[in-house]
């Protein structure tokens, strides 16, 4: 079970992790990269002849059952696989530039984008790849497709090799790094996500291929972002933001010409007691500051209980 203000995520057990950090009880857990990515398509006209179409993002619904941000709407995405350093044909930037944009060395670089293409096949059912350098594949239902995401998802193929033997490049070129949040340090699984945009490629439509979401939707930015400052849609920190951020852009075309020039300094919780409160806060972000009384917090934490599914592989940060 967890708690909101608004919309915002907010477990329970936070305040004793944090108090558990602050006395030197709990070591931070090593940040897992991971890669999460903003699917975009032009919304067509609104409902009226003055309103602007705008763009909208695929998003979709953490089952309630998960034991992290259940019931939380995200986009698709996951941690990166070890073997996503292993070369594949590639297109667009290169690994250098990747690596000076992500702030990383081209290995990982190189890990975070194919993460970023392979999650999105996983998870939404659209590959960012083509035959050739300048295409896109365009239908991949059917079950040799289905079987290979299966794979991909169980980890019996890597993502090499599911290129090479359906002779893809990698578009990378597709991609636009937006943002990187890193999850806070009391939290046992932690990510360190880089969010990408990239538009939904013709020919190819989204569905529900995760097993972690019981529902998914195109929506609007704007109108998602109202449905959590209503708290009829639960979000992490970083979900809200990023819809924030895309919400006034008119086209696809303009979001992923701006992607170049977002900043991609790394947003990371900080939590201080003060005053009998414990204060959490994303620096530079203080929409998301959370004041709890420690006692209180205790006090209800005393009589929970709760389990965590070491399964869980969201990229929340």
């Amino acid at each position: 079970m967890s708690s909101s203000t608004n919309g915002q995520w907010y477990p329970p057990e936070w305040p004793d992790r944090i108090r558990a950090l602050a006395s030197g009880k709990l070591t931070p857990a090593v940040p897992r990269r991971a890669a999460t990515v903003l699917l975009l398509r032009d919304a067509g006209p609104g409902r009226g002849a003055e309103e602007p179409g705008g763009i909208s993002v695929y998003m979709l619904r953490r089952r309630a059952s998960m034991a992290f941000a259940g019931g939380a709407y995200a986009y698709p995405g996951g941690g990166v696989d070890p073997r996503d350093e292993r070369p594949v044909a590639w297109a667009g930037p290169s690994r250098a530039r990747w690596a000076a944009r992500l702030g990383t060395d081209e290995a990982a670089a190189q890990a975070i984008v194919c993460a970023a293409v392979r999650e999105t096949f996983e998870e939404a059912g659209v590959l960012l790849a083509g035959p050739a350098p300048d295409t896109v594949v365009r239908d991949i239902t059917g079950d040799d497709w289905e079987a290979d995401r299966a794979a991909l998802v169980a980890r019996d193929l890597s993502f090499a090799d599911f290129l090479e033997r359906r002779g893809l490049v990698l578009r990378s070129d597709l991609l636009g790094a937006w943002a990187r949040w890193i999850t806070p340090e009391f939290e046992p699984r932690r990510y360190d996500t880089w969010f990408f945009v990239a538009a939904l490629p013709q020919g190819q439509r989204t569905r529900n291929a995760s097993t972690e979401a019981d529902r998914t939707v195109w929506t609007r930015p704007a109108d998602a972002a109202d449905g959590y400052d209503r708290g009829d849609l639960l979000m992490m920190p970083p979900t809200i933001f990023t819809l924030r951020s895309l919400a006034p852009y008119g086209t696809v075309a303009e979001a992923l010409g701006s992607a170049d020039g977002r900043d991609l300094a790394p947003v990371l919780a900080k939590a201080r007691l003060e005053a009998g409160e414990l204060v959490l806060s994303w620096p530079g972000h203080d929409e998301f500051t959370k004041r709890i009384d420690a006692y209180a917090a205790a006090a209800e934490r005393s009589g929970e209980t709760g389990g965590e599914s070491g399964d869980d592989t969201s990229t929340g940060a």
